[in-house]
């Protein structure tokens, strides 16, 4: 709590003791009061008792110790792809993927009672924020400086007390820290959404009727056309992968692993065989989670 600005801290006192009475309700979330995954949250669960983390390490930490009963992280946004650092701690983090929300991103530049957009000259926000709003940023002249988090930014922006300096940041962080709003819709594009996903310790039971996903992260051997290999199983059976992403692990460049959303669920018999072809072809295969489309897919 003491990493946040201190115009969040009695906020984030407040929530941390209510979640803490009903652990069962916590939500954990990254990030101060009045961020997007706060929004997020009580759209998702509206009786969920919102449990903010100043990092997703310290949201996953939450689940695993019992402070809260899921957390809800963002993986991915239309504009600016994957979040940092997810693609690392999902798999790491024994936690299970029971489902996904998808959220309408929209950002406000506030500042201190009595600036104008003209007196600013700095924008502070989470990294993500700064590159879906890069254009409007730069159309207007203003310094970007990244911050953990989009609303602990505009806490910060309260407790400097600076009139140069704003936030972007949800319509929400500028009620809750006593910022005024200057512009809104920054961002680059009207459809801007962001897709969460929701962790439990526990996975849940694949749903037994509706669209599923699941989504599942594997290493390919270091071998030729080894991902070609890897991936023909799911053209023959007919899966429809809607993600497939690749990243880095160590330092020699040569141990890919990828990040993967599928149609459907192990249980279905062509999604099954295709699993089952993709672990000849790969070092290891983790299924993170199978749970039911928030939005149909293609």
């Amino acid at each position: 709590m003491e990493s946040y600005p201190a115009p969040a801290r009695a906020l984030v006192a407040e929530m941390t003791s209510a979640a803490a009475a009903s652990p069962e309700r916590a939500v954990a979330i990254q990030g101060a009061p009045g961020c997007n995954s706060h929004i997020a949250a009580l759209e998702a669960f509206p009786d969920a008792l919102p449990l903010p983390c100043f990092s997703f390490e310290d949201a996953l930490d939450a689940v695993r110790d019992g402070k809260a009963g899921r957390a809800l992280i963002p993986i991915e946004n239309s504009l600016h792809g994957r979040v940092a650092d997810i693609h690392f701690l999902l798999p790491e983090s024994g936690l299970s993927i029971v489902g996904e929300h998808f959220m309408p991103i929209r950002y406000w530049l506030m500042g201190l009672p009595g600036s104008t957009s003209g007196t600013i000259r700095e924008a502070m926000s989470h990294p993500q924020a700064l590159g879906q709003c890069r254009h409007w940023l730069r159309a207007h002249g203003l310094k970007p400086a990244a911050y953990p988090d989009t609303a602990g930014a505009a806490a910060m922006v309260a407790e400097m007390g600076d009139s140069a300096i704003g936030a972007i940041a949800p319509r929400l962080a500028a009620d809750l820290y006593g910022l005024t709003l200057l512009a809104d819709h920054l961002e680059d594009s009207d459809d801007n959404t962001t897709r969460f996903v929701a962790l439990a310790p526990q996975a849940m039971a694949a749903p037994v009727s509706g669209a599923r996903m699941t989504t599942f992260v594997f290493e390919v051997r270091n071998t030729p056309a080894a991902l070609y290999k890897a991936l023909g199983g799911f053209a023959t059976n007919g899966v429809n992968m809607t993600k497939l992403e690749s990243y880095q692990r160590g330092t020699s460049f040569a141990a890919t692993q990828f990040y993967c959303d599928v149609e459907g669920s192990p249980e279905d018999p062509n999604l099954g065989r295709a699993l089952e072809e993709l672990t000849f072809h790969t070092k290891w295969l983790r299924v993170l989670g199978t749970y039911s489309q928030a939005r149909p897919r293609g």
